[in-house]
């Protein structure tokens, strides 16, 4: 693990412990978009699920409880994982969890979806980005679906002291590359537990079939 890296799992864990995950500028009480966009996949309910940077997110929660048995979490902060399982009780049990930095992530299997709600805007350099999209070949199979949100390109520039990069469809597409097909966008206005407003852009996209 370089300085980076080191600095950059330091900054979440600082985030979850200083701060109740309900105060944090992207909590969300419901998921309901996130949800939306997977059931639109038309995956089954075996189907295996990877949820970048789910962190304290209850977005397990409500997969669980719709029928979803194949549920992995990965999350750069510790603290974030550790939220999300305390309030699972028992039911933490019935999904795995990875504390790791999804660009270093190390896929021990291939997934049929992978879900990203704001981790990969995070990523504003090109060396970033490139490993981003090597972990997302080697963890996504040839037809599985990819479900990601960034702040759109009217939304804000920098979250949680960071800067990030806005994205539209072609600028998403010119990153993934041509394996990827867009399959629908939709936008989102988020609002944070502070009352302001974030505009979200969310695209589901299929990886096409080797």
């Amino acid at each position: 693990m370089n300085q980076f890296e080191i600095d950059n799992q330091e900054h979440w864990q600082a985030v979850y412990r200083d701060r109740s995950a309900s105060e944090v500028s992207w909590y969300q009480t419901e998921p309901a978009l996130s949800l939306s966009l997977i059931e639109a996949t038309g995956i089954r309910r075996d189907s295996s699920i990877l949820d970048v940077g789910g962190g304290a997110s209850v977005l397990v929660d409500r997969l669980l409880a719709d029928g979803y048995g194949d549920i992995e979490v990965l999350d750069i902060s510790g603290h974030a994982l550790a939220v999300a399982q305390q309030r699972l009780g028992e039911k933490a049990d019935q999904a795995r969890w990875q504390v790791g930095d999804i660009t270093q992530f190390l896929p021990e299997r291939q997934v049929d979806l992978w879900h990203d709600r704001a981790v990969f805007h995070f990523l504003t350099k090109s060396a970033q980005r490139q490993a981003y999209c090597q972990v997302l070949e080697k963890s996504l199979r040839p037809g599985g679906h990819l479900v990601i949100g960034t702040f759109a390109v009217d939304g804000p520039t920098r979250c949680s002291g960071l800067d990030i990069v806005q994205y539209n469809v072609p600028a998403l597409l010119d990153v993934l590359g041509p394996q990827f097909i867009l399959r629908e966008e939709r936008r989102e206005t988020h609002l944070t537990p502070a009352n302001k407003t974030q505009n979200f852009a969310w695209f589901r996209l299929q990886r096409l079939s080797d």
